[in-house]
């Protein structure tokens, strides 16, 4: 992923905002809320400023309190963690943290998140051996080259594969490999460079708006913010299903259009004649063979490994231990098939999981900001003073400032991870103190950070453009009006979320 050099990486700037959490522990009021948390039998635990004291686990019991929330949100495990009782902050002892604190924060942070670390390592090394096959490759020429003839359908096919691609476990630089097949595929239909592009990168980015499995974004926000990643599926999905549909007809219309006359391209308005940074054309393609038993297996196989995922989630309350023993099984499994050989299985895996010890450092560096607010008794101070702040806002104005929020900083924390586990801990106990459903708070991170995602330097849209040649001022006169369209819809998603 291209970085402008001037911006400074993810983990930089984490370890400013582990600067500016220590810094603020030495200028805000220390306090806290007390905290309820449901332990492993089923029953309620409120701590306070005098001692932990057990409570009926009893819808009635979470009414006296304040706590807007249904008792099957604890009993199903939807919420995880302790949360904020609304009307309890109390002052406490300050604790200022000075540079050892600030210097053991990120190490901190990744001992305190080691579970979704290992996660994130495991599905990289997972994802890695898959690619080595070649079947995710094998199988999306087999269709291109299937539907030649049909490209207007083929638009149609390809979004929705790029998008579930991007939706379910997060594809992102690894799209960059089907340029070379796809560009050619497309200029020779009469479409112009923008249709590559919008199917590709447009795709791919699109899927991670409504994401409704993918580990990076979803599952770790949603842990962040102590609550189910299953809660909020369902509307995700049809979510996924509109915003897809916009998209694709959105795509369909400009195909159409320059197809029809070429005059009416953007690149050709504002580009000009130019043509892809590779010199290859759609008759030097070899036409590759029909889809061998062994390719078809190992595309079931990742297909399956994501459902079972799901399913163990819903069935049997699976979480980080399960998912992680589930990728690293696939893994096995694929290794089997493809014959790899243990010294090459190891050395890919390790390959893979090294690909993403980057993303690994960012969840638990982000974490350490966390650390450091709570060590320093100022967590719920800030929470107590944005919820005073937010008294008497409505929850729709709230909701879509939480957008906004989410829009501005992906600017400069592009990381879904990162974000997610540096926000969503504020984030989730603020929705239940202003009465928010905790899945609309992880859905406008999701929603604000994909959509700006798809015009963020800090994110794949250069390497993408670099790979048709094509200027940022052309996608950015192509994308426009969608983004407004989306934006309206996320907004319309979340105020029907929270009264849903």
């Amino acid at each position: 992923m291209a970085t402008p050099k001037s911006f400074p990486s993810a983990i930089t700037i984490l370890m400013g905002v582990i600067v500016l959490a220590a810094v603020a522990t030495w200028l805000l009021p220390a306090g806290q809320y007390n905290q309820l948390v449901a332990d492993e039998s089923n029953a309620f635990v409120i701590t306070t400023a005098t001692g932990e004291v057990p409570l009926p686990f009893t819808q009635q019991t979470l009414d006296s309190l304040g706590i807007s929330v249904p008792l099957e949100k604890f009993s199903n495990g939807d919420i995880r963690r302790a949360i904020s009782v609304p009307g309890t902050y109390h002052s406490q002892p300050q604790n200022p943290q000075g540079l050892l604190a600030i210097m053991q924060a990120p190490i901190k942070g990744i001992i305190d998140t080691i579970d979704i670390v290992l996660f994130i390592l495991i599905i990289g090394g997972f994802m890695y051996i898959f690619n080595a096959t070649g079947a995710m490759v094998k199988g999306i020429t087999a269709l291109a080259y299937t539907m030649r003839g049909q490209e207007s359908r083929l638009i149609v096919v390809l979004t929705l594969v790029f998008s579930t691609l991007g939706a379910s476990y997060g594809m992102d630089a690894e799209s960059l490999v089907f340029y070379p097949l796809l560009v050619p595929l497309f200029l020779a239909a009469g479409y112009d460079l923008l249709v590559p592009l919008a199917v590709i990168f447009g795709g791919t980015t699109l899927g991670g708006i409504a994401a409704f499995s993918n580990p990076f974004s979803t599952i770790i926000a949603s842990n962040a913010a102590g609550i189910n990643w299953m809660d909020g599926l369902y509307q995700r999905l049809f979510f996924f299903a509109i915003i897809n549909g916009v998209l694709i007809t959105y795509i369909l219309r400009y195909a159409a259009k320059v197809r029809k006359d070429p005059a009416a391209s953007l690149v050709a308005q504002i580009d000009g004649a130019v043509k892809p940074p590779y010199d290859i054309t759609i008759d030097s393609l070899a036409t590759p063979p029909p889809l061998d038993l062994k390719t078809k297996l190992l595309l079931t196989i990742y297909v399956l490994t994501f459902v079972t995922m799901v399913a163990g989630v819903v069935l049997l309350d699976w979480w980080t231990l399960e998912m992680s023993t589930l990728f690293l099984g696939s893994s096995l499994l694929l290794g089997v098939i493809t014959r790899l050989g243990e010294k090459a299985f190891v050395e890919e895996f390790i390959k893979g999981a090294a690909s993403l010890l980057s993303v690994a450092f960012v969840v638990g560096i982000a974490r350490g900001v966390t650390i450091v607010l709570n060590e320093g008794h100022v967590t719920d101070s800030v929470l107590f003073y944005t919820a005073s702040l937010m008294e008497g806002v409505s929850p729709v104005f709230f909701i879509l400032l939480v957008l906004v929020f989410f829009l501005v900083f992906t600017l400069f924390i592009s990381s879904t991870s990162g974000m997610a586990v540096l926000t969503m801990t504020i984030m989730g106990s603020l929705a239940i103190i202003i009465n928010i459903p905790g899945r609309e708070i992880v859905n406008a991170y999701l929603y604000g950070m994909g959509l700006m995602l798809f015009v963020a330097p800090t994110g794949l849209i250069l390497p993408a453009l670099a790979m048709v040649n094509v200027s940022m001022k052309v996608w950015l006169r192509f994308i426009t009006p969608l983004l407004l369209v989306l934006f309206v819809l996320c907004g319309l998603a979340l105020v029907i979320g929270i009264y849903w």
